[in-house]
């Protein structure tokens, strides 16, 4: 088949189309500006036009377009008018997993995380909404077996063709698209996880009770997970712990999180290949792009990205760079948080004043945001408890970050640890 991807460099849409492409169809796309993912896309022999044009669609048999394109999008109008088939990112997952043995993460934090890291252990196929360090990529093709990150955001995770359904946990995100009403959120992961054959849970996530799933392979991490530890490896962050009457595992990382993940992760593949493959395998693992990932690390300055845009997430994140920066003997830590969406920052507002809790230094920079009404939101007010400065952007360099406000630096930072925190531009401004 020939199929044309509108707003094919999006994280999650790049891998749908290598993984097509991979599978012998010929593929295209178009977005609105040249990024590294086009760029890699170009290298992979799949044609992409940059900016959207209606020249693109030339009799393709199907086009797969992204969320964030829009009715009024040129080669959408030109694909109707050449009656070609038209589906969305959503309504085409059908049509590439249908036939794979798809082992599917999804929940509010951490699934792209537990995937990458199913991915090292099954050595299977991937589709990621992340770059997973093990393969530089946010996609690999193996085999028929395909670790994947199913998305909760718009339902399309009910469309995903689950042989095995993990859940990491449940809390409410992305409410605007089930109109705010938690039963049929709620549902919706249920009726994910009775699609599958496995199904495997975290049992003591606290807004979904996942203890009462039937039939389903039950992790309860305060008594499942023991002997925790953390440690640094060539100055890498790992988290080792034991695991039910499994024994002893090692996993890139920081956290108790980590520790949830992988054990999600094992647990699942049990089903699949021996334990001392699994444990072998897991060491593959070497994180993924924008989850604390470490930039760059001097005796007293130290850069971490982290893709972490929910209060949970950075409240998390935070607790790793604190292990992080004692292991290292860093004394302060500075944030600079890119707000996602106004209207993800206004639902969480309240939970935003209060995780970046802990922090020497608070630096916003401007909403990222894309078609969405503006929110007034009076950040200088509302997290006037913080040692704050606001910028515009900042230019990041080998041993230190300018904070740019008005085209002028400002102030310029060359000690302690600097994380950055947010799903827009920043990961690419924290890097030189």
């Amino acid at each position: 088949m020939r199929i044309h991807f509108i707003g094919i460099g999006g994280i999650g849409l790049s891998a749908l189309a290598k993984f097509l492409n991979n599978s012998g169809h010929i593929i295209s796309g178009s977005d609105i500006k040249h990024t590294v993912i086009t760029d890699q896309l170009s290298n992979e022999n799949i044609h992409v036009t940059i900016p959207h044009s209606s020249d693109s669609i030339s009799n393709q048999d199907l086009v797969i377009y992204s969320a964030a394109v829009t009715d009024n999008n040129t080669e959408l109008i030109e694909a109707k008018k050449q009656n070609i088939k038209i589906m969305s990112r959503k309504e085409s997952l059908p049509t590439i997993l249908g036939d794979k043995k798809n082992f599917n993460v999804c929940g509010a934090h951490g699934k792209s995380t537990t995937t990458a890291i199913l991915a090292a252990i099954l050595q299977s196929s991937a589709i990621i909404g992340a770059i997973s360090k093990e393969f530089n990529s946010n996609f690999r093709y193996i085999n028929d077996t395909v670790a994947f990150e199913a998305d909760e955001s718009d339902g399309s995770f009910l469309l995903s063709n689950p042989y095995c359904a993990i859940v990491t946990n449940a809390e409410p995100e992305h409410m605007e698209y089930y109109n705010y009403d938690y039963y049929k959120f709620y549902n919706a992961y249920k009726e994910f996880l009775n699609m599958a054959t496995i199904k495997v849970v975290n049992a003591e996530d606290e807004f979904l009770d996942m203890s009462q799933i039937p039939n389903a392979i039950k992790l309860y991490p305060s008594k499942d997970i023991q002997d925790i530890n953390f440690f640094l490896k060539d100055g890498e962050p790992f988290t080792s712990f034991n695991l039910k009457d499994l024994g002893y595992f090692e996993v890139w990382g920081f956290g108790d999180h980590i520790a949830l993940d992988a054990s999600l992760a094992i647990l699942a593949a049990l089903n699949e290949i021996g334990l001392e493959t699994i444990r072998k395998n897991l060491t593959k693992y070497r994180g993924i792009k924008k989850r604390f990932d470490i930039l760059q690390h001097h005796d007293n300055f130290i850069v971490i990205d982290d893709y972490a845009h929910h209060p949970t997430e950075i409240s998390v994140t935070m607790k790793s760079v604190e292990l992080y920066n004692k292991l290292n003997n860093i004394k302060e830590t500075t944030i600079i948080w890119q707000p996602h969406k106004y209207s993800r920052t206004k639902d969480n507002l309240d939970a935003f004043k209060k995780c970046f809790k802990g922090s020497n230094r608070l630096i916003i920079l401007p909403v990222w945001t894309v078609a969405e009404p503006i929110l007034n939101i009076d950040f200088k007010n509302e997290f006037k408890d913080y040692n704050l400065t606001f910028i515009d952007r900042i230019n990041t360099i080998n041993g230190s970050i300018d904070l740019i406000q008005d085209d002028k630096v400002i102030d310029t930072i060359e000690t302690g640890t600097i994380l950055g925190v947010g799903a827009g531009d920043i990961t690419y401004q924290l890097r030189f």
